[in-house]
């Protein structure tokens, strides 16, 4: 199922934060939100999850508007990891990361598939040797590790991430990125706010581009990241080139004008 949103609009204290934007997030594939820092990426992705109403138009998961659906049904579809995530539970980094499964569970509680999706989720962001760590004494960047894991741990059709990258090591930015295409490959529907535009051309199948709380540009990443609309976007002019293995590097030069 498809994740639509269609002429959506959002008002906070008087001010437009988003302007009719539509757009259509096709599963399987890593769509990436680009934008300057108040361009409404954040407040986007906040409607696609259901987490912040909009002021108009609507969100549909495949036939039906995600405001129908039952919470307990949103929480399984959905997996949203949302920006500067905090640890507040004094509990153990394997406890925390079995949260992720609270939406699957009956009357009985955790099942053996439950246990089994909790350690393949550990083990896809490397924390698995963190087991038996308390969550809050972790650094800020396994930290960040932990909650995306307690997220795939849910196994849900979508994942919605505000700058998942944020506080990882190069490394563990690099394993991020990849599990997020593998999440892709594996058939869910990824949506990710990011920030470096080098990042963003390698691991999207899709660009969605905001300026000012409108979408100026979306489709393919090669399509879309290019000089003139990440000038139009950003306000910089841009190097766009290849590395030598053949992946896409975008360079910021200067501030444009």
């Amino acid at each position: 199922m498809d994740l639509r949103f269609d002429k959506l609009g959002l008002t906070l204290r008087g001010r437009t934060i988003l302007d009719g934007v539509s757009g259509v997030l096709p599963r399987g594939q890593v769509t990436v939100i680009l934008g300057a820092n108040g361009a409404g990426k954040s407040s986007l992705l906040s409607c696609l999850s259901g987490l912040r109403r909009p002021t108009s138009g609507e969100v549909r998961l495949g036939e039906r508007a995600l405001a129908a659906v039952a919470h307990g049904e949103r929480a399984r579809l959905i997996g949203l990891l949302p920006q500067q995530a905090e640890v507040h539970w004094d509990i153990s980094v394997h406890a925390l990361v079995a949260l992720g499964r609270l939406p699957h569970h009956g009357r009985w509680g955790p099942v053996e598939a439950d246990r089994q999706a909790v350690a393949a989720a550990m083990a896809a962001t490397d924390v698995s040797h963190l087991a038996e760590r308390k969550a809050q004494r972790l650094s800020g960047g396994e930290q960040a590790r932990v909650l995306l894991a307690r997220v795939l741990a849910g196994q849900p059709r979508w994942l919605l991430a505000d700058e998942p990258l944020a506080n990882l090591d190069p490394a563990h930015q690099l394993d991020a990125l990849a599990r997020l295409a593998e999440c892709a490959t594996d058939g869910m529907g990824v949506v990710a706010v990011l920030h470096d535009l080098t990042h963003a051309a390698r691991v999207a199948d899709q660009v969605v581009l905001m300026k000012q709380g409108c979408i100026i540009a979306a489709g393919p990443a090669e399509t879309v990241l290019t000089p003139a609309l990440i000038e139009a976007a950003f306000g910089i002019t841009v190097h766009v080139g290849t590395d030598d293995r053949g992946g896409p590097i975008i360079v910021p030069l200067a501030r444009a004008g």
